[in-house]
């Protein structure tokens, strides 16, 4: 294992221990450079965004080797710590989770989201299954060299609405301390931004808590007061891209006109930030 990827690995875990960390995810390499160059202190991939570059939908789209290019293509353009969006591990078992960790291990990355959502909307893996894959993703990282790997797991019993709203908060907590045990760094729960809800989940988590928002969301200050210790927003800044890159196509033909591209980045800018 590469001394230099170890140390990312160790910046990432450091960034998790002083104060929230942000993460406005990125899609592409030139999307990850601009970010880095914002300054983001870490880059995290959304999955969607990652597989719509590529011409795929999200949910699988991509091949585990498709997916790890495209995540080699971002480390090789950012000098900080990049985090992978890995879905739900590109197979159901224990060792695809393992192969896909390893892909992404060599591809450069230093941390993983792993949902565990058997498809999008559901089900979800039962908690013993999902925790089999927790603990095949942390023995890979630690065979391939690298046991500091950040392990994220999302829980999408909120995000999809998974059984009764009444027992939606006990079965994130129980799912929280299986993915514990099993070897997770901390656990990412889309679908909620209630702050007190929240407040409580961070209480009473054996993991740290990562929370996703959007337009209309609580302000990273407000997660920050109440103990969150990781914010991300998926695929909001890719699906704000593509709806400018729309809406200026859609003015061009049918007005002739070019207001929609005021306000872009200059080229040079742009061109600068992939250039080694």
């Amino acid at each position: 294992m590469d001394s230099a990827q170890r140390g990312l690995a160790e910046n990432l875990r450091a960034l998790h221990d002083d104060r929230t960390l942000v993460l406005p995810n990125a899609w592409d390499a030139a999307s990850a450079a601009l970010i880095a160059q914002a300054g983001a202190p870490a880059i995290a991939t959304t999955s969607g965004g990652v597989a719509w570059s590529a011409g795929r939908p999200d949910g699988h789209g991509l091949t585990r080797e498709e997916m790890a290019g495209l995540v080699a293509r971002i480390v090789r353009v950012v000098d900080v710590p990049v985090t992978a969006d890995i879905e739900g591990g590109y197979g159901p078992a224990p060792e695809d989770v393992a192969a896909t960790v390893r892909a992404i291990v060599e591809a450069g990355a230093v941390g993983i989201n792993l949902e565990d959502s058997t498809a999008p909307g559901g089900p979800l893996f039962d908690i013993p299954a999902q925790a089999e894959r927790v603990r095949a993703a942390r023995e890979a990282a630690t065979a391939t060299g690298l046991p500091e790997l950040w392990i994220n797991i999302r829980t999408d019993v909120y995000l999809f609405g998974i059984g009764e709203a009444a027992g939606r908060f006990d079965e994130v907590l129980s799912r929280a301390g299986a993915y514990a045990e099993a070897g997770a760094d901390s656990v990412f729960v889309p679908g909620l931004v209630d702050l007190e809800t929240l407040a409580t989940l961070v209480k009473e988590s054996p993991l740290p808590v990562n929370v996703m928002v959007w337009p209309g969301a609580p302000t990273v200050a407000e997660l920050e007061a109440i103990g969150v210790r990781r914010v991300s927003v998926g695929t909001a800044i890719a699906q704000s891209a593509y709806a400018v890159a729309r809406r200026a196509a859609t003015e061009l033909l049918e007005h002739g006109t070019y207001g929609a591209l005021e306000g872009g980045l200059d080229f040079g800018a742009v061109n600068s930030a992939v250039t080694g």
